[in-house]
């Protein structure tokens, strides 16, 4: 008898809470979770994550499950993650725009329709305000189910998580560092707005786009295998997937931060876009603005991604901050004093680094090397070249003392001036009768423990005692 044959025991058998749900596709998705869990149960999982799909605008969105493989040094098991947030409608009438618009930008993407998605399956796009996360980051944004083969055939969801935006992009001008004192006040004024149009596009047209091309069990072909030419190469396409292989599968190590580059690329790419400007409210020289805002703060940010590199073990522990430092490589490489990274001395007399962008290069410069950078990115992953994709995407990531940047001093430096790590104190619920109370905590480490302590009574005073500890090293906090 299968695990799956057996029967239910009964101490599970009603927690799904099927009781509470608002659908049919509601109960379903959460059936499917139920049994994922009891069973442990990929496909299961995957069931219930096609009737999440399948629930389209509702006021309440959650998703559990583990989802997310940045942390697994080979990059294929997930971390246990779960979120409940609300729906914030007005926001969410944006990215509904975006999506509809979405059929008209996709073919300004850099590569050839015959490496796109046949059919685009239009997603729910919402922007969420974040009750309670659970685990051991909040994203910004999320692009989920994170099995390919839904995602390429029946489609998915993306969400943008705004009350963690706002709490995220909240900075004061004295802790801006790598920048020049005129950077500063625009990128105070405008990261938020440009950070929510990057997390639009991409989740929605990064993370949504692109085609895989296919050789099923039964031999059929998804793209025409005689036919069909490498834009890059400009030969004959010689290879794809085989049966049952997936991105991860093929790409391993490398794949969560090759697609976090991937989908990067595609919101600088497609931020130079009026009507991707427009949606967002965008117009003139405000757009000019965001956009220069948007690939300054991507530059920053590849300078930044030094800290979560290793010098010992030459390896990166970070998804996106590395995918952030490829394309800060690529952007130097092109030259023509698009980007500028020096070193200077700081105005205490230690080490610092300035980056700067020459914003009147970025349509020009800018866009034709991410444009090349981008097309070579998903014409490796739709042909599972792994051996192409490997050389490319390493020889961007390697962090050297040779060149013309010493990346390793760079490192240090980036140690040296590194801020407190932000922390996210979590509102909690709790029932007054029939009523539901939202319970909020102040902005501290007082504040952060007191949220833990409460969700978690049965654990109250060992988590107390963990976040004391916690708190010494990494405060202040940001509540949301």
């Amino acid at each position: 008898m299968s695990l799956e044959e057996r029967p239910r025991p009964e101490s599970v058998s009603g927690v799904s809470g099927t009781a509470h749900a608002a659908s049919e596709n509601q109960k379903k998705m959460l059936e499917g979770y139920r049994r994922s869990f009891t069973f442990g149960s990929i496909d299961a999982h995957k069931e219930g994550s096609r009737f999440w799909i399948k629930d389209k605008g509702p006021i309440v969105e959650s998703y559990i499950g583990f989802i997310e493989s940045y942390r697994d040094p080979f990059g294929s098991r997930g971390e246990f993650e779960g979120f409940v947030a609300v729906v914030n409608k007005a926001m969410s009438e944006r990215f509904a725009e975006l999506v509809s618009a979405a059929e008209v930008l996709l073919p300004e993407l850099p590569w050839p329709r015959d490496f796109e998605k046949d059919t685009f399956l239009k997603p729910d796009f919402t922007s969420l305000d974040v009750l309670t996360f659970a685990g051991s980051g909040v994203p910004a944004g999320i692009n989920i189910p994170n099995y390919d083969d839904i995602r390429q055939s029946e489609g998915f969801k993306n969400v943008s998580l705004g009350n963690v935006l706002a709490v995220a992009y909240a900075t004061q001008k004295e802790k801006l560092t790598f920048l020049e004192e005129d950077d500063k006040d625009a990128y105070i004024k405008w990261m938020g707005p440009s950070f929510e149009m990057q997390v639009g596009l991409h989740e929605l047209l990064g993370h949504g786009s692109g085609k895989l091309l296919v050789q099923d069990d039964q031999g059929q072909f998804n793209f025409d295998q005689n036919t069909l030419i490498n834009p890059v190469t400009g030969e004959k396409v010689t290879s794809w997937y085989r049966g049952n292989e997936t991105w991860d599968s093929r790409f391993s190590t490398i794949a969560s931060s090759y697609e976090e580059c991937r989908a990067e690329c595609v919101g600088l790419y497609l931020c130079l876009n009026k009507l991707a400007l427009s949606i967002f409210g965008h117009e003139g020289q405000d757009a000019e603005d965001v956009v220069y805002i948007n690939w300054l703060s991507m530059v920053r940010a590849g300078l930044l991604g030094l800290e979560f590199y290793t010098s010992e073990s030459s390896s990166w522990r970070q998804a996106h901050m590395q995918a952030s430092f490829v394309i800060l490589r690529v952007l130097l490489e092109a030259g023509e004093g698009l980007v500028r990274l020096e070193e200077v001395a700081g105005a205490d007399g230690r080490p610092d680094a300035r980056v700067t962008l020459d914003r009147t290069k970025i349509r020009t410069v800018g866009k034709s090397a991410i444009q090349r950078f981008l097309c070579k990115l998903q014409v490796l992953k739709a042909t599972a070249d792994v051996a192409g994709g490997r050389a490319l995407y390493d020889g961007y990531s390697a962090v050297t003392d040779s060149g013309p940047h010493n990346f390793l001093r760079l490192r240090d430096t980036v140690l040296l001036r590194k801020e407190d790590r932000k922390m996210l104190v979590q509102a909690n619920t709790r029932l007054q009768g029939e009523a539901v109370e939202l319970v909020e905590y102040e902005g501290s480490a007082a504040g952060l423990i007191h949220s833990f302590t409460e969700r978690f009574q049965e654990d109250a005073e060992q988590l107390e005692a963990d976040l004391l500890e916690l708190s010494k090293r990494d405060s202040p906090c940001w509540c949301h």
